[in-house]
């Protein structure tokens, strides 16, 4: 049932879940994934390592500003021995139009040291491993996790926790307390999923100002139904196609 793989502290005792529970939860995933089959990781990626770092790069910029500079930087820097020794002047110059360049280089490169000085060159699986890298939080340890290793993890994104809280799985807008809410809220094989999908729908449909209400496969649903112009023509011209 749902619920069974949350985790220790669970949210649930600390009166974050929101007004939707498990079974109606379920339906309104079901339906967002009928919707959005292929939600997934849009950042490229061939290893663990790649993720990681490209996953570092996605702050504060878009997945397909990330895709554009990493072929780049792996062709150049393709093993974390090889990042470890850059030039940190080269780093931040293939990066720059990701936004906060001299703070992630420092971080890509602290990335490359740690790993081969402490994972043997390999990216950790573990969370509490993965987040004692240089740059690299809880959301970016779940992305890595549930991408490159396949393991259930909920990643915490903006979209994730604005929909959360619209769509009333949750009632709080902190990262760690959303991340237990949806843990408790659904079964761990589905977490990664549930987050993509959270991902996907927040980017196309259910944006932040304006979400297209009218034109939502789960509106009738939605606790939040309205929030955006529920006229069927005046949403549908919101809606994104990627």
């Amino acid at each position: 049932m749902p619920g069974s793989g949350k985790t220790p502290g669970t949210a649930g005792s600390e009166k974050v879940l929101g007004t939707t529970g498990p079974v109606r939860a379920l339906q309104i995933y079901r339906v967002l994934h009928e919707t959005y089959p292929d939600a997934g990781c849009e950042l490229d990626f061939r290893n663990p390592f790649e993720l990681l770092i490209a996953t570092v790069l996605s702050a504060q910029s878009t997945d397909k500003g990330v895709n554009k500079v990493t072929p780049i930087l792996f062709q150049r820097y393709p093993s974390p021995e090889a990042l470890a020794g850059a030039e940190l002047e080269d780093v931040e110059q293939i990066i720059r139009s990701t936004g906060f360049f001299h703070n992630k280089a420092s971080a890509l490169l602290g990335i490359g040291q740690s790993l081969v000085e402490n994972f043997a060159g390999q990216v950790p699986t573990g969370l509490d491993e993965l987040t004692s890298l240089p740059g690299v939080g809880r959301k970016t340890a779940h992305v890595v996790r549930g991408h490159a290793f396949g393991l259930p993890a909920i990643t915490t994104d903006t979209h994730v926790i604005r929909l959360s809280n619209r769509l009333g799985f949750v009632a709080t807008k902190v990262p760690l307390k959303v991340e237990q809410a949806l843990c408790a809220l659904f079964d761990p094989e589905l977490w990664t999923s549930v987050s993509d999908t959270l991902i996907v729908h927040g980017r196309r449909r259910c944006n932040a100002k304006k979400p297209a209400c009218g034109a939502c496969p789960v509106a009738v649903l939605c606790p939040s139904f309205g929030t955006g112009p529920i006229d069927p023509d005046e949403a549908r011209r919101l809606v994104k196609s990627s």
